[in-house]
């Protein structure tokens, strides 16, 4: 049973200039930290994202949530955790708060995902594994598919995951090999020309064969330069990818895409305003052959929904920590994968968490296997941190979701 509940409110400085964007210019990578604890002594940690200020309303909101499932079992929770999220999510004193947003939505994320820690933990196993052996129907039963039947019905999830069965063990061989990571890093906001320069060697050293550059800038010009930086320190063969982190009107980033065509980027993230849908379709179809990544701000399956009907998002880039947890990840990835839309998750998590379910999403739902965000910075705090080698992650053995911190 659960009976021990814990909320952690931990933040983090970083050195100069790292996680810095067009609109986070001194940024303090926070999370706010849902702990599980059954009478066995097993504990699952569960984190929600955010950058600072505000992260204690989020704890408020995860004790709030944390207190519902007390007195639980764990196999006897998460057997039915979808009609359990829903409830969740749809709590009455907290849904005018979002709903499905916001801090609320973050304090369920915190708990959702120590429910599925607690849950692997308590099997003896990494997550990864937990998710990979769990039939269609016991995955399905874990979420909450309200408000998509229009895409997505309870039997359609469960036959997309079928229809892959078969051919689960043809991907498995990525468990050996680990899965590509992309540099992150080299390009923050706030370095400076020769440190971007500096870092994409790094990176190249390092084995990996793509990476991000933070755009956004009041000159555009700026942008255009440190592009072309990149692209000229990368070469040609490799993926670099551009993130403006919603810095430009819809006119802005239509010329300014427009012109950053002679680099050829991967994907140009998160251009305008995460809400508006429609600036985001119009922006796609202006600069294609461009694809647009879109995902870090959204909040919920629903608006994903949206996106994914419009047909604007080239690369779908949910987050676990940012969504309701573990189980909202799935319900947008099997929407992605319907849609025909890959999955490359924004990491709040630093990576932790995402390893595992990158692994489930190609493994088990047969998204291809692209690449995954690779962001160093809090490495030293966690007990079990990914692991990186020659550009590839490491798939993890420990029970778990790799979430505990020291």
């Amino acid at each position: 049973m659960i009976h021990k509940i814990n909320i952690l409110d931990k933040r983090f400085e970083l050195a100069t200039g790292a996680g810095s964007d067009a609109i986070h210019k001194d940024p303090q990578y926070s999370y706010a930290i849902a702990q599980l604890g059954d009478e066995s002594g097993l504990t699952g940690n569960g984190l929600a994202f955010t950058l600072g200020e505000g992260n204690d309303l989020v704890c408020k909101a995860a004790a709030f949530y944390a207190d519902k499932i007390k007195g639980n079992d764990i196999e006897e929770l998460m057997a039915g955790f979808g009609q359990t999220f829903k409830t969740l999510s749809n709590e009455q004193q907290f849904r005018w708060l979002g709903p499905h947003k916001g801090v609320v939505h973050l304090g369920l994320a915190a708990v959702t995902n120590a429910c599925y820690d607690l849950w692997a933990k308590k099997r003896g196993v990494p997550l990864w594994k937990l998710l990979i052996d769990l039939t269609p129907e016991q995955i399905v039963n874990t979420l909450d598919l309200s408000y998509l039947e229009d895409v997505l019905s309870k039997e359609e999830a469960i036959e997309l995951l079928q229809s892959q069965v078969d051919s689960k063990k043809d991907r498995e061989g990525i468990l050996a090999t680990g899965y590509t990571g992309y540099d992150t890093s080299v390009g923050w906001f706030n370095y400076d020309d020769e440190k971007v320069r500096e870092n994409c060697k790094k990176a190249i050293d390092s084995g990996f064969t793509a990476m991000k550059l933070k755009v956004g800038s009041a000159d555009p010009q700026r942008d255009i330069r440190r592009a072309n930086i990149v692209r000229e320190v990368a070469g040609e063969t490799s993926k670099v990818m551009l993130d403006a982190n919603q810095q430009w009107t819809l006119p802005q980033a239509i010329s300014i895409c427009n012109e950053l065509k002679n680099m050829n980027p991967y994907w140009v993230e998160e251009p305008t305003h995460p809400d508006d849908v429609l600036a985001h379709q119009t922006l796609a179809k202006a600069i294609n052959p461009i694809k647009l990544a879109l995902g870090e701000h959204v909040p919920n399956r629903i608006i994903f929904k949206n996106y994914l009907q419009t047909g604007c998002t080239g690369f779908a880039q949910v987050d676990a920590v940012r969504v309701g947890g573990v189980s909202e990840f799935i319900t947008i990835s099997l929407m992605a994968k319907k849609f025909g839309v890959p999955v490359v998750p924004h990491v709040g998590d630093m990576g932790q968490l995402h390893q595992h379910l990158v692994l489930f999403n190609h493994i088990a739902m047969g998204h291809e296997a692209l690449f995954l965000e690779h962001i160093p910075h809090l490495k030293a705090h966690f007990v079990n941190p990914i692991k990186i080698e020659n550009g590839v992650y490491v798939t993890p053995q420990e029970a778990g979701s790799s979430c505990d911190l020291k």
